[in-house]
Parts: structure tokens; C-alpha cells; sequence
């Protein structure tokens, strides 16, 4: 099957096979083709280039053709770090929010994540799997093509397998590339509380090798953050993961200074999460690795918490990735344009920095830029093909208006019906 996607107004996002991260002054560019095509084969890009007679004259070669009638074609968005699996909503503690109450409040006095383990808990397989793929749709039309979903509303052996096994049913149905996390450090299980080491027991004992029997998740992560787990307590799970083949990665520094970069660091993470708080400590532990900076502006944003440092890792050298966290509690959107945005407006990123970090750099976060979040030759044709647009500034700039004439997964556009 070869299709030709032709009157490209600027074709976006274009690198070689060898690059799968952009780091420091790299951010700020971006390879473009006025007045271009592109040619995928089944479910590949194939070529691309400047338009000229000669293609339209030989069109007939092709089984499907597609206008782009003037607009941008550029990499899906990917989204390196959600929790989109879940059940029901946490829209109740909206209202405790508004009342002035912070995430750790919420969480101490029993809500946020284990409000959601409850949910999840009382929520069947098939359920669960049939609301998490309304949120799937629901990405895929805003843009995104490649997402990581992480476990972590279980909590239990039983709860935390379910969750993974309805990721590895989005993986096998949904058009997505996926990539599956387990996350039973989440927060520690109400059957635990006072008993932390015991339910790092847990997850070490039992959860991570039901996990690795049933392969059901490419990474393992850790919650290490205030009133969470510890520094010893997520390198123990990481060191117990890493005998199942698991590379983590972590959150780390949302509500306080952790050390969980650190540690991150330590363990060969692919990325370390959140970065809200930051030291120039952490940006010298991140220099010269294979770590990926993953900030998460949504929840800045929903929280009311600072933005991540964005401008100082660039300027440091390093590269990063803008993720969106779309879970029930701090950060109920999946909207990657809209993290675009605040990239942009509150992060100061150039529209450049921010394209490239919701794409190649994204996908390197979660393992797949060697597949996706560029257009390259033999990369996967998922691409965003916009309505005529100014510029790339056009796109968070106006970040409320429509942009997408149609989303390209695996070569074919897709039809949300």
C-alpha cells in the first residue's frame, strides 16, 4: 500500500535516522520542506522532498492520495509519562482544591491516589479497560500517536496486574505505539499503612515477579518524593526490577528536593519525571547520561506548583521532554497542544524547543524514538497534518483552535467513528 500526501505547505520535524534526541541548542531547531511531499509505504515514511511536476504526473502509481491543501505535516505528538488507565474521576477533590488544599493534604488525609486504588478496586477488567479506551480515543484526537501508561491505582498484587494486563489490551488494540510501566510505588496500599517497608516487601517479593512472569510492563517506576518512598526504598525496588530486565523510570522532585534524580541517575533511568523542584545539583547529575529530563507542566498547572527549569537544562546543554501526566488527580488532560503551550507561555520555551520536546525527545523518553517523533525514512507514518496554518508559533500560540485536518496512524488516517 503506497500513499502520497501531497501540497504540503511546510513539512516539520524532519531528522536523520541516527538522531533520537535533541539536546541543548539542538532544541531550538527544526529541519523544514516548503512546498513538499511525502510518500509512506503500509506503515512507514518511505520519502519525502520538495513537490515537483514529475510526482503528480506519475500519481497514478500510488493507492491513496491525500491533499494537505496547504497545511503543516508534522510528527504526532508523543506522550511520555501518563496514568490514563483509571476509573471513575476524582472531581470531588476539585472542590477541596478550590478550598485551598494541597496535593499532600489531599493525600494524608486518605484521598488523591488512594481514592483512585479504591475505584479501581471495585471496577472490573472489562470496565476498566472500556473507560480507559474513551481516553485513548480522546488523545488520539487531539494528536498524540505513541504514549507510555503506567499501573499504580492497584496497589494491591491483584489490582496492579489488572491494571497492567488492560494496558497490554490498549497496547495490542489501539493504533497507538504503547509502552507499559509498572508503578506499585505509587503510594503504599491502605492494607499497609504504617508498614512502608512491608509493602515495599510486597512489590518486590510478589508484584515485580508476577509482573516479569506475565511480561506486562517495559519499565518500572517509583514515586520518590515527600510522603512517598525514600531514597533506600526506591533503590531497593529499582535493584530488585533491574533482576527482571525492568529499566525504571522515576518521578522525582514534584513536591520537594528528593534525590530521586540521583537515584534516577544511578539506575541508568531512560528518564526522570516531573523536575518541579530543582537544584543545579540535579542538572549536574543529569549532564553527560542517557537520562532524559521529563517535565510535566499540566500539573504545574492544575496544582498551582512551580514550572520546571526548562531554559536553565537547555542552556546547561541538556535536552528535555514535555509530558503530559494525564491522571484523575493533578493533571486531567491529555492535550500535548496544550502542554505545548505552556511550554511555551510559562516555561519560555521557543515553539521550536517545545515541538521537539513533545516529540523526538518525548519518544526517547519512553523508549521508541528509534520508531516514531520524527519524520524520518523507516520511521512509523504517524503524522499530524494541519489546517493551513501561519507558522509552528501558530500552533500554541492559538492553542484553543482547531489545527488538525487529520490525524495519519500507521500510514491511514484515522476516523474517530
Amino acid at each position: 500500500m503506497r500513499t502520497l500526501i501531497y501540497n504540503i505547505g511546510t513539512l516539520t520535524g524532519v531528522l536523520p535516522e541516527e538522531v533520537l534526541r535533541l539536546q541543548g541548542r539542538e532544541m531550538d531547531s527544526v529541519r523544514s520542506i516548503d512546498n513538499a511531499y511525502l510518500v509512506i509505504e503500509d506503515d512507514r515514511i518511505a520519502e519525502f522532498g520538495q513537490q515537483n511536476a514529475e510526482l503528480l504526473q506519475n500519481s497514478g502509481h500510488f493507492d491513496n492520495i491525500i491533499n494537505a491543501g496547504q497545511g503543516m505535516v508534522l510528527p504526532s505528538f508523543c506522550d511520555s509519562h501518563t496514568h490514563l488507565v483509571y476509573a471513575g474521576c476524582r472531581d470531588g477533590e476539585f472542590r477541596d482544591k478550590i478550598a485551598g488544599l494541597s496535593y499532600e493534604e489531599i493525600a494524608a488525609r486518605g484521598g488523591g491516589i488512594l481514592n483512585s486504588a479504591d475505584l479501581l478496586h471495585n471496577t472490573s477488567e472489562e470496565e476498566l479497560y472500556r473507560q480507559s479506551m474513551v481516553r485513548i480515543r480522546e488523545i488520539i484526537s487531539m494528536g498524540t500517536g505513541a504514549v507510555e501508561i503506567k499501573s499504580g491505582y492497584g496497589l494491591t498484587t491483584e489490582d496492579e496486574l489488572k491494571m497492567l494486563r488492560v494496558i497490554r489490551r490498549i497496547k495490542e488494540t489501539s493504533p497507538l505505539v504503547v509502552r507499559s510501566t509498572f508503578l506499585g510505588a505509587h503510594a503504599v496500599g491502605r492494607r499497609y499503612t504504617g508498614r512502608q517497608e512491608e509493602y515495599v516487601d510486597l512489590i518486590c517479593r510478589e508484584m515485580l515477579p508476577n509482573v516479569a512472569a506475565e511480561n506486562l510492563a517495559d519499565y518500572v517506576d517509583v514515586f520518590c518524593d515527600k510522603g512517598f518512598f525514600t531514597v533506600p526504598q526506591t533503590e531497593r525496588i529499582l535493584e530488585c526490577a533491574a533482576r527482571y530486565g525492568l529499566r525504571p523510570k522515576i518521578h522525582a522532585n514534584e513536591l520537594e528536593v528528593s534525590g530521586g534524580v540521583q537515584a534516577g541517575v544511578r539506575h541508568n533511568a531512560l528518564s526522570v519525571d516531573h523536575l518541579e523542584r530543582t537544584t543545579d545539583a540535579e542538572i549536574q547529575a543529569l549532564s553527560g547520561t542517557d537520562t532524559m529530563p521529563t517535565m510535566l507542566p499540566g500539573t504545574s498547572f492544575f496544582l498551582g506548583i512551580p514550572y520546571g527549569r526548562a531554559r536553565d537544562y537547555i542552556n546547561s546543554g541538556l535536552g528535555i521532554a514535555l509530558a503530559s501526566d494525564y491522571n484523575p488527580g493533578s493533571s486531567p488532560s491529555g492535550n500535548m497542544r496544550f502542554i505545548m503551550a505552556l511550554g511555551c507561555i510559562r516555561m519560555k520555551l521557543t515553539p521550536e524547543e517545545a515541538l521537539n520536546a513533545t516529540t523526538v525527545n518525548s519518544a526517547y523518553a519512553m523508549g521508541v524514538s528509534g520508531i516514531t517523533g520524527s519524520i524520518t525514512p523507516g520511521k512509523k507514518a504517524n503524522l499530524i497534518i494541519t489546517e493551513s496554518v501561519p507558522s509552528l508559533a501558530f500552533i500554541p500560540y492559538s492553542h484553543q483552535t482547531p489545527f488538525i485536518r487529520h490525524h495519519i496512524l500507521n500510514g491511514k488516517i484515522w476516523n474517530k467513528a
